[in-house]
């Protein structure tokens, strides 16, 4: 995962989570520390915080996981859809010599989806297929995304840096024959981050060697950068081999192109006119 810390020791009611974070998606991650073994408090903390943060990823970490919390974290990957994951991760400290002791995360309990390899009867969808074989396709030729949970959808998000609302998208669409790879702008700084961007247009577009989609949405309170190919017929499978090669290439693109903009740009600057944001910029 690709986590954004958004707060520490957040309150809940009259008790507090220890660690809140956001997910490259924009979805709310809780994490909950425990220094000795797993017991019937944190157990019920961790249901009780993210109930009352909204969390779609809940990890427990400890020392030493009893059986039996293994077992609950288990049963709730189980009975809840796969908008949810509950991980429990047990610490452990490696000292070589003189050196610091280093942490080594265990992962102990996980969904069951959480892999790049799926059941035959979880590929029955041709979509959940399309994003596993690009999954696969990513391990096979080290490019440095990765989707967590295939599933039948249109759309995988991944992580491009800060703020955390912001992501690069592979989409997919068969009624309109095309694929595409998007940058994603939502939140308060969407909007001044996406003018900010189109002021430099015409060099981002030398960059990247084609003319992209420049599209602000305020109905939807987001802003999208996009490039497409078309008439590609998306559910054919003896097309997938080159599809993948195409949306892999064009992530990677708009990663190098947008990225590093993104880390300089100051959104608070955006009312000042293009030779103050041209000085700012150097």
């Amino acid at each position: 995962m690709e986590l954004y810390l958004e707060a520490e020791e957040v309150r809940v009611g009259s008790f507090q989570a220890d660690i809140l974070c956001k997910d490259d998606d924009g979805s709310w991650i809780l994490i909950e520390n425990q220094l000795n073994e797993t017991d019937h408090d944190h157990l019920g903390k961790i249901l009780t915080y993210s109930a009352g943060l909204n969390a779609q990823t809940i990890i427990w970490i400890a020392r030493k996981f009893r059986e039996e919390h293994r077992a609950a974290l288990d049963r709730q990957n189980e009975i809840t859809n796969n908008q949810f994951s509950y991980f429990g991760i047990e610490i452990r400290l490696w000292k070589i010599g003189d050196s610091y002791p280093a942490p080594k995360f265990e992962v102990v309990c996980k969904p069951n989806d959480w892999s790049p390899n799926f059941s035959s009867s979880q590929l029955n969808d041709w979509k959940t297929k399309f994003w596993n074989k690009l999954n696969i396709h990513f391990q096979s030729n080290s490019f440095n995304f990765n989707i967590r949970r295939p599933g039948e959808k249109n759309t995988v998000h991944f992580g491009i840096g800060n703020p955390s609302e912001f992501s690069l998208q592979a989409v997919i669409s068969q009624q309109k024959t095309r694929v595409g790879v998007r940058l994603s702008l939502k939140g308060d700084y969407a909007t001044a981050y996406f003018h900010m961007l189109i002021e430099y247009k015409e060099e981002i577009e030398i960059e990247f060697e084609e003319i992209l989609c420049w599209e602000e949405l305020p109905n939807q309170k987001s802003c999208v950068i996009a490039f497409y190919k078309m008439d590609t017929d998306v559910e054919n499978e003896s097309e997938w081999n080159s599809i993948h090669n195409w949306l892999s290439c064009h992530l990677t693109k708009f990663d190098t192109v947008f990225r590093k903009r993104l880390e300089d740009i100051d959104p608070t600057h955006w009312d000042l006119d293009i030779a103050e944001v041209n000085a700012i910029n150097g």
